[in-house]
């Protein structure tokens, strides 16, 4: 029973870290600039990481250098685009709209699934990436589609679509062959330094023009945060979780990860729930389960 209880317990965790990033990175809007946040968050996360995933660094150090493109690749659109970029976007929209508007990269991770590797994709999945998309609509739009006609778009909302499709590049491309079988800490621990070396320039340049630093606790608490839960704390939740429960069952408690964002924008930002997010929450997900197909045993087969 006490295993049980640790297993679910894990797994309730996994998607609570995960949706915190959102919720620290909008709390911290005013209080950290968002490429100093973001360099902070994955360059404190590579330091936690590295004196565990050293040895097998130096042991994959020829398969890493092989793999050096996809690897800056890796950390180009995981930790500056789904990084800084999130952070920005998070200056202009609520966290509500970013949680659910971002939990659309399982959707176009089917898209590109099937388009890149031959991946089934049946009429019931369409049906699903539609519904979907639809709710990223309605959340994007404010329930209006007036908005569209007259191209009213909140950039901070297309900022977070922007990073949704680049999270979703990002998990396709960790399965290429030159990445996909090396050792799961050394790739996460290598693209985690490759992505604070990239966001290096953008925080140099940052810290020039604005001359702000982080000063006060309340800034560094925000970065450490970052690295800890939604980081380090996030990914160790999700590889222990695989390693008890498998993929399919820890990727299904991942629908959970846009409740939490939500319900924790609204008791601890104040965020109004309105009614167009309700039904933009229910598209996304249900298009979610519907399009990723969680109970089907064999989901990768192709036609």
């Amino acid at each position: 029973m006490k295993s049980k209880f640790s297993t679910y317990l894990l797994l309730i965790l996994m998607p609570l870290f995960f949706s915190s990033n959102v919720l620290i990175g909008r709390a911290s809007a005013g209080l950290v600039q968002p490429w100093t946040l973001a360099f902070g968050r994955w360059s404190l996360a590579a330091l936690i990481l590295l004196p565990f995933a050293l040895a097998g660094i130096v042991a994959a150090w020829d398969r890493l250098r092989a793999a050096a493109f996809d690897i800056f690749m890796l950390g180009v659109l995981g930790m500056v685009i789904c990084g800084g970029g999130v952070y920005i976007s998070l200056h202009y929209t609520t966290a509500t709209n970013a949680a659910l508007i971002y939990n659309s990269s399982s959707l176009l991770i089917v898209l590109m699934d099937a388009f890149y590797f031959g991946k089934r994709l049946t009429w019931l999945r369409m049906a699903g990436l539609l519904m979907g998309f639809a709710g990223v609509a309605v959340i994007v739009l404010n329930g209006d589609f007036a908005n569209l006609q007259s191209f009213q778009f909140n950039i901070g909302d297309i900022g977070m679509l922007a990073a949704a499709i680049s999270w979703a590049i990002y998990s396709v491309m960790l399965k290429r062959e030159k990445v996909k079988d090396l050792p799961t800490l050394t790739l996460f621990a290598s693209i985690a330094l490759m992505g604070a070396l990239c966001l290096l320039p953008f925080v140099l340049y940052e810290i020039g023009t604005t001359g702000i630093v982080p000063s006060s606790g309340p800034a560094w608490l925000s970065i450490v945060s970052l690295a800890l839960i939604p980081g380090v704390g996030a990914f160790g939740a999700f590889q222990m979780s695989v390693k008890r429960v498998g993929p399919s069952v820890a990727g299904i408690f991942f629908y959970l990860t846009p409740v939490f964002g939500v319900l924790f924008a609204i008791l601890l930002l104040g965020e109004i729930f309105r009614t167009y997010h309700a039904v933009g929450m229910v598209l996304v997900i249900a298009g979610v389960v519907i399009a990723t197909d969680p109970f089907n045993r064999n989901p990768d087969r192709k036609n």
